[in-house]
């Protein structure tokens, strides 16, 4: 026995699987198919990277000719695939085909130790992508790729966005396995016919011969079609968990060997109808839950996802135009504070960008004229003038929002991960104990369908399935009404919320329209100065003083500064000026009003700017909606409003002026000591640590770029009066996860009622389980559907 063990081992390659030919190769003691797989396990024991062969048998792939890669030295294509590429750093993200276990993500993201050059990896599974940082200098591209291909992923390199040019595409293996399963079920189906009506006894010789015949179709239908329950189950064993996997892996191995058994030995006709049908039912219901998760990653990542409004340059005047109509040779507009939303060249500007949002470094990098900068970039000066060159990834935009550079440090254990180990084990006990007490009533037949049945029937992936689908769907409804959300964990963070904080200047007040006087004189020209310098700010008051000066051609400036909350500075044409609050200015003046904007220019004080912003349309019904929360109202601004905002809100309402920006975020941090879950909504521009720091950060957006990472989510202007409603949906959203989990429970403990008396045949309960799996997406759909349309939202 020990021999046969050794010569079945050595029957396959130690690295990719495939069979050995006759002329193998060896080394420290272990087979392989070809020098190519020898070569990756030389690699990986190199490198001590030989525990990848420990998270799964024979992970590899088998090594590929290789590929001629000479135009990856082409540097107008690297700067095509590349992105993002700084001195001696870049960011690539690669398709890789090859993706499939956990084997490939331990191995693809410890890819350092193989190459010191390769700063971090980072996987993402279900898109099998690869998103590499490394040093350009150090390892070239075509060096990278070579890389990839000498350990078995070769990436599969396209100059379209990756996951759109493989959105539509499907898993051609497991349509396969589906066909193959198909197939075999149809054929032990028909010759089970004579055991079906009771024929089998007149023609021994044949029940013997379709019994065989049946066994030989089981063997492919469990260790081909039924593959992936094995590995995935004994993935997680090794692991020490038992995953939702597991308990099918094992009915799947009880039924082909029960099977084998009553054939071999002529004890009976096995289970192999029950096997076939099984294995054909679970693949289809796989089907249909990877097609449903890839419609809604579709919608995510490719309906025209932010309300941004990119300020694009057309004849020499600013015109705001959507994100998604953005294309190749446009000129952008990007102020102070703004995102970069496309690969574009520097043509005009002093440009200091922070690519944190990217790579996670905090010190903004110098740009020269003519020089790229990447998507993802804010600049922090003054406004420059781009040309796009990439058109816009809205999935690459997606990505940054999900950055794990923003993400909270206390990750949250999703339903799937706290269920599977309890539910699994306690399906086990369920079916162990049914079984014992028939195989103690001398019914082994009644204990073998009562074993199967409970496993099967009590499959947890409709309980699994009722948070996503809820909460996708309500997702949808919001994306729809201009409320663009995260993603849906931060869905459940909005419905806990019980306390509300706004910003007063571009939330509570509209961006569109505003009064203006100015105290003061300005001639011809400092009008022109003044204009200048405003126009490179994306403040709301400087956009209001700005379309009142109506100036038509523009100075450049240097030292721009923009001081958050306080006002900003330049020198234009050798004149000096500032512009904002009267702390901010260098010498004491005398003002005309305590209140707006002030100008001085090479130390004279010109005068003040007075706005009288219109507070937006429906402003008093939305606070009498929200007056069952905690509301309180944080300004940057003087309190000259005082009196208004108290005929607005209630009486009870925190209403607080001249809030510097680390104020507001100690006014959020002093709200959730006393255990408040805080909503805060704020243009973006002043509010991001309180933002960020809140338990959901709302960014309010009116044709202007205040996408910011710290936000859990962007709101258009014209949808702030349908707050009460997205809330409450939210709200509503749990209430359906709820009766979801209530339906999925009662389904499960009738089927299990019914499955340990051994009356509920095991394809019947296989049957049963993706009908509880579309039923559950139904009524997740249809619920959300019915909330949204009681909350006016449709």
């Amino acid at each position: 026995m020990e021999d046969q063990s050794k010569t079945a081992t050595k029957a396959i390659c130690y690295h990719c699987g495939e069979d050995l030919p006759k002329v193998k190769y060896q080394t420290d003691d272990k087979d392989f198919c070809c020098a190519g797989c020898m070569a990756v396990f030389k690699i990986l024991s190199e490198n001590n990277l030989c525990n990848y062969y420990v998270y799964n048998n024979t992970p590899g792939r088998q090594l590929k000719n290789e590929s001629h890669l000479e135009y990856l030295d082409d540097p107008k294509i690297i700067d095509q695939l590349i992105d993002y590429k700084h001195e001696h750093s870049s960011i690539i993200t690669f398709y890789i085909p090859a993706i499939h276990c956990s084997s490939c993500i331990w191995l693809l993201e410890h890819l350092y130790k193989i190459n010191a050059a390769i700063f971090s990896s980072r996987i993402d599974f279900l898109k099998k992508q690869v998103t590499i940082h490394f040093n350009h200098e150090e390892i070239s591209l075509k060096h990278l790729v070579e890389t990839l291909n000498q350990i078995g992923y070769e990436p599969l390199i396209s100059l379209q966005d990756v996951v759109k040019a493989h959105s539509s595409s499907v898993d051609k293996a497991l349509v396969l396995k589906i066909a193959v399963a198909g197939f075999l079920m149809g054929n032990v189906m028909l010759f089970s016919f004579p055991e079906y009506f009771g024929l089998s006894g007149f023609e021994k010789q044949f029940q013997y011969l379709f019994g065989w015949l049946n066994l030989a179709f089981s063997i492919p239908a469990a260790f081909y079609c039924g593959r992936d329950y094995f590995t995935s189950a004994i993935a997680s064993i090794k692991h020490k968990h038992i995953n939702l996997d597991t308990p099918l892996a094992l009915i799947i191995a009880v039924l082909f060997l029960r099977t084998a058994f009553e054939v071999i030995f002529s004890t009976g006709p096995g289970f192999a109808d029950t096997l076939t049908g099984l294995v054909f039912l679970l693949l289809m219901g796989k089907w249909l839950k990877q097609r449903t998760y890839h419609h809604i990653s579709f919608d995510r990542d490719y309906r025209s996802y932010f309300p941004i409004a990119v300020t694009t340059l057309q004849n020499g005047k600013e015109k705001p135009v959507p994100i998604n109509h953005v294309k190749i040779g446009d000129r952008l507009w990007i102020r102070n504070g703004e995102l970069v939303p496309a690969d574009a060249i520097l043509m005009k500007g002093d440009a200091w960008v922070d690519m944190s949002f990217v790579t996670g470094e905090s010190e903004p990098i110098h740009k020269v004229l003519g020089e790229i900068i990447y998507a993802g970039g804010r600049q922090t000066t003054e406004a420059i003038e781009l040309e796009v060159i990439k058109p816009v990834s809205q999935s690459y935009l997606t990505g940054l929002w999900n950055n794990e550079h923003y993400k909270s440090n206390t990750e949250k254990q999703n339903f799937n991960d706290s269920v599977a180990k309890y539910f699994s084990l306690g399906v086990f006990l369920i079916a162990f104990a049914a079984t014992g007490y028939w195989l103690f009533q001398h019914d082994s037949h009644k204990a073998w369908s009562a074993f199967t049945a409970v496993i099967i029937v009590a499959c947890p992936c409709v309980l699994a399935l009722s948070t996503p689908f809820t909460l996708s769907a309500i997702l949808s409804v919001f994306d729809k009404k201009g409320f663009y959300v995260k993603n849906t964990d931060a869905v459940e963070e909005l419905s806990k919320c019980d306390t509300l904080i706004f910003d007063k200047t571009g939330t509570l007040t509209s961006n569109e329209n505003a009064e203006i006087s100015f105290s003061g004189y300005l001639t011809d020209e400092e009008e022109r100065i003044v204009a200048s310098l405003l126009r490179n700010s994306t403040h709301p008051l400087s956009r209001h003083i700005l379309k009142a000066l109506n100036v038509e051609r523009f100075y450049s400036l240097k030292d721009y500064k923009e001081l958050v909350g306080k006002g900003l500075s330049a020198k234009i044409n050798n004149h000096v000026i500032y512009a904002g609050h009267l702390s901010m200015l260098p010498v004491a003046v005398k003002p005309v009003g305590e209140t707006g904007v002030h100008i001085l220019i090479d130390h004279t004080y010109k005068g003040c700017f007075d706005i009288k912003q219109q507070w937006r349309a429906g402003l008093g019904q939305l606070v009498s909606k929200l007056s069952k929360f905690e509301l309180q109202v944080l300004s940057g601004d003087t309190d000259k409003d005082h009196s208004m905002l108290q005929t607005i809100f209630p009486e009870k309402t925190t209403i607080r002026f001249h809030q510097r920006p680390h104020q507001k975020l100690e006014a959020v941090l002093s709200l959730q000591e006393r255990g408040n879950n805080v909503l805060m909504l704020g243009d973006g521009l002043n509010d991001a640590g309180a933002l960020k720091q809140s338990n959901f950060g709302i960014a309010l957006t009116d044709n202007i770029n205040n996408f910011t990472p710290g936000c859990d989510a962007i709101l258009q202007g014209n949808a702030l009066n349908y707050l009460p409603n997205f809330i409450q949906l939210s709200k509503d959203g749990l209430k359906v996860i709820k009766i979801s989990f209530a339906i999925a429970i009662a389904y499960n403990c009738i089927g299990i009622y019914y499955a340990v008396q051994g009356t509920l045949y095991p394809l019947v309960a296989a049957i049963l389980m993706p009908i509880s799996t579309v039923t559950i997406i139904l009524f997740t759909t249809l619920a959300t559907r019915w909330f949204a349309r009681k909350n006016k939202l449709i």
